[in-house]
Formats: structure tokens, sequence, C-alpha cells
């Protein structure tokens, strides 16, 4: 009886340090040197300050920011209460939400004629989302051109050359960093 409680008690310790010590150790330091940058958050910094991260979306306010997708996510875009709202596509909430952020859209965007993106006015999966749509980033350009004093054109070659394909050629679709767009916009022309 001895003989078996020390096997499991010696057998529990080297399991426990092999899957709790080493293997954790190991992918980490596997990790550090294959993908440096995405082990450390894929944090953007600029003149030396993080300035965000781009996996996670932000909030952005004003005209002459390009707006990300709406955030389920606590008070929006809290990562510690990361998750969608779990409202049915036939909840009369979430259809009421949809709404009041089409018209919204529609305020601050009213030059703009045709449907609003969807990406613009519902919210993804993890409130998160930190892309758009090229769709939806070349639907707020006017705005934003005209609040920064730049002509479409630039604002629409902006957004192309931020533009992310396909993951490998064929996963997912062609996105846009919303931080990264309005970083380059502040580089191109600061806000007032």
């Amino acid at each position: 009886m001895i003989s078996h409680l020390r096997s499991a008690l010696v057998l529990t310790l080297v399991m426990t340090a092999l899957t709790g010590i080493a293997y954790p150790f190991a992918v980490t330091g596997i990790a550090e040197l294959a993908f440096p940058r995405q082990a450390h958050g894929s944090l953007i910094e600029r003149d030396g300050k993080v300035v965000g991260s781009a996996l996670i979306g932000q909030a952005f306010s004003g005209p002459g920011y390009f707006h990300g997708r709406p955030s389920a996510a606590g008070q929006g875009y809290d990562a510690a209460n990361s998750g969608g709202s779990n409202l049915a596509p036939s909840a009369r909430a979430l259809a009421e939400a949809v709404r009041a952020r089409i018209a919204a859209e529609r305020a601050a965007n009213p030059g703009e004629r045709g449907p609003v993106p969807a990406d613009l006015v519902t919210a993804s999966a993890s409130g998160l989302d930190p892309h758009l749509s090229p769709a939806a980033a070349a639907w707020q350009a006017a705005r934003v051109a005209l609040a920064r004093g730049l002509a479409v054109e630039e604002v629409r070659a902006l957004i192309a050359a931020r533009t992310e394909g396909r993951t490998f050629g064929l996963l997912g679709e062609p996105r846009v960093n919303v931080l990264a767009l309005n970083l380059a916009l502040d580089e191109r022309r600061p806000m007032r």
C-alpha cells in the first residue's frame, strides 16, 4: 500500500514539474524566439510609447478618425470583459441597437449613400475586433477627409495601402486595422 502511494506521489510530482513548469517555459521560450512581436501582444508603439495592440480594437470618436466595429465587451473594447452580446438575430434588442447604430452612422457620414456596411453596425463575437472591411473604411473616407483637410482620394489611398489580404491568400476576408489606419492619418495630417 505504501509503495503504491509513494509511486503515485512521485508520478504526480514528476508530471506536475513536466506539464506545469517545463512545458509552459519551453513553449514560451519557443514563442519568444520564433514570434517575439506576437508573444508580447503585437503592441504598437509611437515615439517610444505603447498606443495599442494590433489585435485589440479601440474606441475612436470624432469626425477625423475612422470608427471601428461596435463593441459588446463591457463598456467597449474591455479585454477583461470580452464576449458577444449573445442576442439572437431575431432579438428585438439587437434589431433596435442596429437601427440606432445605422442612424448614428448616417448622421456622422451625411454625404454617404447606400447601405451602411454591416461591420459598422454589428459587434463582433469577441467585442474586440480591431479590423474593418475595406468597404466600411471607404464608407467613412469622405467624413475623415473633410475633417482632416485632405482629398478623399488621398484618404482612399491610405485605406488601400493599409488593407491586409486574406491570410495565406485564402483564409478570411480583406481587412483594415483601424488603429494602424488612424495612426497613418495622424502621421499624414495630425488633428488640430
